[in-house]
């Protein structure tokens, strides 16, 4: 199914620049899926989420969106193997873009064929509408002046509670290497957007000590416990 076909009746409007495009977020954060979900309600767009590169690659196989954005760090894989399949595939997305926590994931997007980069936390509404805008053609363009908002969108708290149970889950299973490389990148990004300085420091810390080949028992064991003490907290309100 077609899905910018079935909304090019719908024509943006310089309040709602993006009304008319359907949005895939390739996602496996709820907490930065609600973000992009209420950017989506303020701007016209209709998002539709995909939690891993499979279910991303099944849900393509039925609908083609008019904006695609991918997580670089997935369950399942990198979000750059998806960012080139789509990138070369015909009929093309009109948008293509990545986004991560990590700076160093922009350059791995483009080089994939990205057509730009969100940056996380994605909290600002102006900046996520021109990130998409800027590479829309000009029929797809609100016309007349639009005003930029730069007031930050605030996720739904419960949707923080089910990251933190989703990590609690797999740090309740075998934890190897590659399941530190997740939790470290998941944790540092969720972290930032919900503004919890404590655990960002620790999901950096496990990264850091991953990268430098240090025993990780102790670092694993304490974002464990932060995990579960934000998980308590939200259970207790």
């Amino acid at each position: 199914m077609d899905e910018h076909a079935l909304d090019q009746f719908h024509k943006p409007t310089v309040t709602r620049p993006l009304l008319g495009l359907t949005l895939l977020a390739v996602e496996d954060s709820r907490y930065a899926c609600d973000a992009l979900r209420l950017m989506c309600v303020h701007s016209g767009a209709r998002l539709r989420r995909a939690d891993c590169l499979k279910s991303a690659r099944r849900h393509l196989q039925v609908y083609r969106p008019s904006v695609v954005i991918v997580d670089m760090g997935l369950p399942d894989g990198s979000g750059a193997d998806l960012i080139s399949e789509l990138s070369s595939c015909l009929p093309r997305v009109s948008v293509l873009l990545g986004t991560s926590g990590d700076s160093f994931s922009e350059d791995v997007a483009y080089a994939a064929g990205a057509d730009g980069f969100l940056a996380k936390p994605v909290s600002n509404l102006g900046v996520f509408q021109n990130a998409i805008l800027q590479h829309l053609p000009q029929e797809r363009q609100p016309s007349g002046l639009r005003a930029v908002h730069s007031e930050p969108i605030q996720p739904d708290p419960i949707a923080f509670r089910e990251d933190m149970a989703h990590m609690a889950e797999i740090l309740d299973g075998p934890v190897d290497d590659r399941t530190v490389d997740y939790v470290a990148l998941f944790l540092r990004g969720v972290a930032r957007a919900a503004e919890d300085n404590v655990l960002e420091s620790a999901a950096t810390d496990l990264a850091r000590a991953r990268a430098q080949g240090v025993p990780l028992r102790g670092q694993v064991m304490r974002i464990t416990g932060l995990v579960e003490a934000r998980l308590s907290d939200a259970i207790a309100v």
